[in-house]
């Protein structure tokens, strides 16, 4: 199914690397709005930074991948020390592709992590990746992803996966 995830969580912060470890998952191409902060926040959601440490702690590897432009993504990124992919046109492969070269591992080690059902996890479907979805940090404000958000509504994941 084109909307099904492989691991469902509250927050980024919940994924270890424990539970990569059990799908095989050396990288993670992240989804920054919503996922790793709220939408045009320029810092870290709380816990964040400590999420990455860990993980380059781990040798998880990470690539941001987002629809923005670089000049919203590129501080982000620096200041987490992260590679990153702008502009990526999820949930097209162009994004996934160009992180994947960065990354230097086979796509089946790979995993797209985001909180948008018709861009993250329709775009790591697409291109047959696994998927972790989080929820979303906070509800954006606007008419179009007050619509989005309610479109979504039937292919949100039913149970979070055990952590």
């Amino acid at each position: 199914m084109l909307f099904n995830v492989d691991i469902a969580l509250k927050t980024i912060c919940d994924l270890s690397p424990e539970l990569l470890k059990e799908y095989g998952i050396e990288g993670l191409l992240l989804d920054l709005d919503n996922t790793l902060t709220t939408h045009d926040n320029p810092r870290p959601a709380k816990g964040v930074p400590e999420w990455i440490d860990g993980m380059k702690k781990s040798n998880i590897k990470m690539c941001i991948v987002s629809n923005n432009h670089p000049p919203r993504v590129k501080p982000f990124a620096d200041a987490l020390g992260l590679d990153f992919v702008c502009e990526g046109k999820k949930p097209l492969s162009k994004g996934f592709c160009e992180a994947k070269e960065k990354m230097g591992l086979s796509w089946d080690r790979l995993a797209v992590v985001g909180d948008q059902i018709f861009t993250d996890v329709l775009g790591a479907k697409l291109k047959r990746l696994k998927c972790v979805y989080v929820f979303p940090i906070e509800h954006e404000k606007t008419r179009f992803f007050k619509f989005k958000r309610k479109m979504e509504i039937p292919f949100l994941p039913k149970r979070l996966t055990k952590v």
